[in-house]
């Protein structure tokens, strides 16, 4: 059954526009038949065509289930957004695709994207929600100082397992497959293709985030920022948490 995104679908039974459109003009869907609705918080909604406007889909309600994230552990990334905004655009797809709570891009010293606007990694995560079957849209901040992002996990403490992957092999670091505890709450910092400064490394050991490896491979940026979220997810697996 095809899938669309309404977030108030509750409160509006109506889809957004853009949903629509797509329903109605593309897919040739007319009154009467039946579509999946979620709405980003882990809700699935069964749906019959009551109006077939195409900038005003009404819908009527005919079901609905929780659908919830099939991991457990809340996983954040928070990530140096990449000079190519493509290669942003394709982690993002990737991660929703395997499972994110949270994506915080930062602003660091070597930074080769100073601004970052959020709006089109959203429409991405929607339609990544979407096509891997999920109900749940991970939260995507703005971009966030590296400083201010350390101090508010500074500040969460918690039992969350927090690592930084960075280049430097002169810091005992520590394999993430490794050293990750199954079940745990993860937050994993990537840096930019410069790698963080000495001062943000500092800066991140000190929030209690520990150093850590994904290996013996140089990895790009987004390459890296999936291997870790992917690599947490397999060993929750493989230990069913």
């Amino acid at each position: 059954m095809i899938r669309f995104y309404a977030p108030d679908i509750e409160q509006t039974l109506t889809l957004p526009e853009s949903d629509s459109q797509h329903c109605i003009r593309v897919l040739r869907m007319h009154i009467g038949d039946e579509i999946e609705v979620v709405d980003g918080r882990g809700r699935l909604f069964q749906c019959r065509i009551a109006d077939g406007h195409p900038k005003r889909t009404r819908l009527e309600i005919v079901g609905r289930s929780e659908l919830p994230k099939v991991w457990t552990p809340r996983i954040t990334v928070g990530i140096a957004p990449t000079k190519h905004l493509d290669r942003m655009e394709w982690l993002m797809e990737k991660l929703v695709e395997i499972g994110i709570d949270r994506i915080v891009p930062l602003l660091c010293r070597h930074s080769e994207r100073r601004e970052l606007k959020t709006e089109r990694l959203e429409k991405i995560a929607i339609s990544a929600m979407k096509q891997s079957l999920k109900a749940i849209l991970p939260e995507i901040r703005p971009m966030t100082p590296i400083a201010a992002f350390l101090e508010a996990e500074r500040s969460a403490g918690g039992d969350t397992c927090r690592y930084i992957c960075y280049c430097d092999a002169n810091t005992g670091r520590r394999l993430l497959a490794a050293d990750y505890r199954p079940g745990a709450d993860a937050t994993i910092l990537i840096g930019p293709e410069g790698d963080f400064s000495p001062g943000e490394v500092e800066a991140a050991f000190n929030a209690g985030f520990l150093p850590a490896t994904l290996g013996d491979n140089r990895l790009r940026t987004e390459t890296a920022a999936l291997v870790a979220c992917d690599t947490i997810h397999i060993l929750n697996q493989r230990f069913n948490c």
